[in-house]
C-alpha cells in the first residue's frame, strides 16, 4: 500500500522549518513525502529544495484554497494513499501503522483520521477535529474531545477505532481512487468544511469514514487563520449551508435549511450582544454569498448518489449545548434534541 504524505503550504516557511522535520523522522521507509506550494510569496519552495533534497516540491500556479490547492496538486501524485496533512502539524512515531493496518482490515473504510491533539497543550484535544467529527440535523460540526468551545483532556477516553462522520482535514488519510473518483474537495468552498462536504459524498455513496485513536498528531490550529477571526466566520456560516443544500437527502432540504437560517440569525444576534460586530458582518456576508450560488450549490445536488436519508445522531448540538447544558460528547443523547 503507497503512502503519500502531502503537505499544503501558502507562506508558511516558519511552520515547515519547525513542524517538517517530525513529519520526516516519522514517516521514513513508509511514504513518500510531497510539498504542495500555492503560489507562495515568501521563500518556503527554495527552503524545502536547500534543507529536505528528498521531499517532492509541487507548485500550484495559483492560491486556490485548501480545496482547489490540494485538488490541483494531487493530480500529480501517485499513491493509493493520500495523507493531507496541515503545515502545523507535528506527527508522532510510528503514527503511520495503525492507519495503514485499518486501512488494510476495512476495505469498506474510505478516509480515516488520527487523533489530534493541541500541539500548545498536548494533553488537551485540538479544536480542528479532536477525536472525529460529527453533524447535527442542520449542519453544525462538533467532534468527540470538543463542543463548540469547551475542549476535553485526552483521559484516553477516545484511544479507540470507531465510524465517524468527518474526518479533519488537518490530518486526512484518504483513498486516493476515491478522492478523485468524487473529483476531490469542491473548489467552491475555498476553505473550511470541505472535508465535512467531501466526508458526506463519501457516506452517500456507501463510504464509511473512521477515526483510530492509536494514532496521535498535534496541530497548531489557527496558524493560518485564526479560530476567532471575522473571515473564518464568513466561511465556515457560508461552507455549511453550501454542503446542507449539496447532501441533505430529499424531502428534509427545506425544513433543514429554514431552521438553519433561524439559528444563524441567532448566532449573529449572540455576536452582537457581545459587541463582536464583524462576526455579525461575516455571517451577513455568508449569506448574501450562499444566495448568489443557490442555484449552482442546487445543480450538484442532482449529481451526488445516496445511499441513506440519516447523516445525524441529534437534531441539534446548539440545543444540547446552549439549553440543555451538555458541554461533552459522552452527555450528548444517542438520539432526540
Amino acid at each position: 500500500m503507497k503512502i503519500a504524505i502531502v503537505i499544503l503550504n501558502w507562506n508558511g516557511k516558519q511552520l515547515l522549518e519547525q513542524f517538517l522535520p517530525s513529519v520526516v523522522n516519522f514517516s521514513k521507509n513508509e511514504a513518500d513525502i510531497y510539498v504542495a506550494d500555492n503560489a507562495s510569496t515568501d521563500d518556503s519552495v527554495n527552503f524545502v529544495k536547500e534543507n529536505f533534497p528528498n521531499i517532492h516540491i509541487i507548485q500550484n500556479t495559483e492560491n486556490g484554497g485548501y480545496a482547489k490547492g490540494y485538488n490541483d496538486a494531487l493530480l500529480h501524485v501517485e499513491a493509493d494513499i493520500y495523507a493531507l496533512v496541515n503545515s502545523d502539524i507535528e506527527v508522532t512515531e510510528h503514527w503511520l501503522t495503525p492507519i495503514i493496518e485499518q486501512f488494510k482490515k476495512e476495505s469498506n473504510t474510505a478516509a480515516i483520521q488520527p487523533k489530534i491533539l493541541d500541539y500548545k497543550d498536548k494533553n488537551a484535544f485540538e479544536y480542528a477535529g479532536a477525536a472525529g467529527g460529527f453533524i447535527d440535523k442542520y449542519g453544525f460540526p462538533y467532534c468527540r474531545g470538543r463542543l463548540f468551545d469547551t475542549i476535553e483532556k485526552d483521559t484516553g477516553q477516545f484511544n479507540d477505532v470507531v465510524n465517524i462522520f468527518w474526518a479533519s482535514g488537518a490530518c486526512l488519510f484518504i483513498r486516493a481512487e476515491i478522492f478523485h473518483d468524487l473529483h476531490g474537495f469542491d473548489a467552491d468552498f475555498f476553505a473550511h468544511q470541505e472535508e465535512i462536504d467531501l466526508c458526506w459524498r463519501i457516506q452517500n455513496t456507501g463510504g464509511q469514514i473512521q477515526y483510530v485513536g492509536a494514532s496521535t498528531v498535534y496541530h497548531v490550529g489557527g496558524a493560518t487563520l485564526h479560530q476567532y477571526n471575522p473571515q473564518k466566520t464568513y466561511l465556515n456560516f457560508r461552507n455549511s449551508l453550501y454542503a446542507i443544500v449539496k447532501n441533505v437527502p430529499k424531502g428534509q432540504l427545506f425544513s433543514t435549511l429554514f431552521i438553519r437560517m433561524l439559528l444563524d440569525g441567532i448566532a449573529a444576534f449572540k455576536f452582537l450582544a457581545a459587541f463582536k460586530f464583524r462576526h455579525v458582518v461575516a455571517i451577513l456576508r455568508a449569506h448574501v454569498s450562499f444566495y448568489k450560488r443557490l442555484g449552482l450549490m442546487y445543480s450538484k445536488r442532482k449529481t451526488i448518489a445516496r445511499t441513506t436519508s440519516v447523516y445525524y445522531s441529534i437534531k441539534s448540538v446548539v440545543w444540547q449545548y446552549f439549553i440543555s447544558g451538555n458541554k461533552t460528547f459522552e452527555k450528548l443523547p444517542k438520539h432526540g434534541l
